[in-house]
């Protein structure tokens, strides 16, 4: 199973067992991708997680 990098459109082989919210890294560009479905495998640019200063 393949899915489309949406940063730089490289196709990355999905493991078998992947599942939706996993985080992966796109071998060609390096963004932390998240999978957000596996009909069709659709990925996106995991969010950046920001300091929580307890605000």
């Amino acid at each position: 199973m393949k899915a489309e990098c949406p940063v730089c459109g490289a196709m990355i082989e999905l493991k078998e067992g992947t599942i939706v919210g996993e985080l992966l890294e796109c071998p060609d560009c390096g963004t932390e991708l998240e999978v957000v479905s596996l009909n069709p495998p659709t990925l996106k640019e995991a969010p950046q997680e920001e300091e929580d200063w307890g605000e």
